[in-house]
């Protein structure tokens, strides 16, 4: 192997230490490239209280699953960790400056973002209270465990259909939305996935949470549900991307950084992995996210070192 001088003392930096964040260092260290995962310990799956629809893991707490993953990064020689929030990424000569909330800052010639989003949950009483055990965003991610029954749906427009139509796999499902401007088509779907429409507001949701017995509408009416989906949009839970200047797209759940199928984002050096970077979200998409832009970044930095 040849040697490199470099005087940044990491070749990559990943800012998030959670599926993608890992999977991405995994693949960087296995090249003996030097990478810093900074971690603050807010992963999005936090809330549920394990994890499905995911081989080898099915069942399994996410938390126990990422720790196990920072256990197999941290065995090589090259990888290191800072548990710790990132405030503040700028570029400069040769590649990036990273800044923490205690004053200090980290130097490294590749940037890979994997900090992941956070949820904008509905102004619903109940809600967040129940968030990720009984109200839920993912039917293949929780669908299986409710066991089938009366099912809620909260949903946004033209998404708010889809969802429905795909969670009705796994239960009775009520959608809750203004029934005006659906067309034709998409009642006719609906009928045919068994779909009631239910065009009065939700009040609160009852139930001793996190369980829920059912929903309280505004007409003072009670319908029992099991379990209720939320198509919630979703905010980058910082703005880095943004601030270095990285195009961002619209997707149905909210802005994310636009990348090409490296996870290079529009800005030169700078990766983006996970949900942050994706619509759909789930353990294993956000792994293979991390392995493509660890494989991106350590192409760019090969032909830096071969220009």
């Amino acid at each position: 192997m040849p040697m490199r001088e470099n005087p940044m003392p990491h070749d990559a930096v990943v800012i998030g230490g959670s599926y993608a964040g890992l999977s991405a260092a995994l693949q960087l260290v296995r090249a003996r490239r030097r990478v810093l995962v900074i971690d603050d310990n807010r992963p999005r799956n936090r809330f549920a209280a394990r994890a499905h629809g995911v081989l080898s893991h099915d069942g399994r707490p996410g938390a126990e699953i990422a720790a196990a993953a920072r256990a197999q990064v941290a065995a090589y020689p090259t990888a290191a960790f800072r548990m710790a929030e990132a405030v503040d990424v700028s570029r400069i000569d040769g590649g990036f400056s990273v800044a923490f909330a205690d004053g200090t800052k980290t130097l490294g010639r590749r940037l890979i973002l994997a900090h992941g989003v956070e949820d904008v949950l509905p102004e619903i009483p109940g809600v967040k209270e129940r968030w990720g055990r009984t109200a839920l965003h993912c039917p293949w991610c929780h669908g299986y465990e409710i066991g089938g029954g009366p099912i809620g749906v909260l949903g946004r427009g033209d998404h708010a259909v889809a969802y429905a139509t795909i969670v009705a796999e796994w239960g009775q499902v009520f959608l809750f939305m203004d029934p005006a401007g659906l067309s034709q088509d998409d009642a006719r779907v609906l009928a045919r996935r068994g779909v009631t429409i239910e065009p009065t507001p939700i009040e609160r949701l009852e139930g001793e949470a996190p369980t829920l017995t059912g929903a309280r509408l505004t007409d003072g009416r009670f319908i029992p549900l099991k379990a209720i989906f939320v198509g919630a949009s979703v905010r980058q839970s910082s703005g880095f991307a943004e601030s270095l200047g990285c195009e961002m797209t619209d997707s149905p759940v909210g802005r994310i950084v636009k990348v090409d199928a490296q996870q290079q984002t529009s800005q030169p050096g700078v990766f983006a992995a996970g949900d942050l970077a994706r619509p759909a979200s789930n353990i294993t998409l956000a792994t293979t996210d991390g392995m493509l832009a660890a494989h991106g970044a350590f192409r760019s930095l090969i032909e830096e070192e071969t220009a």
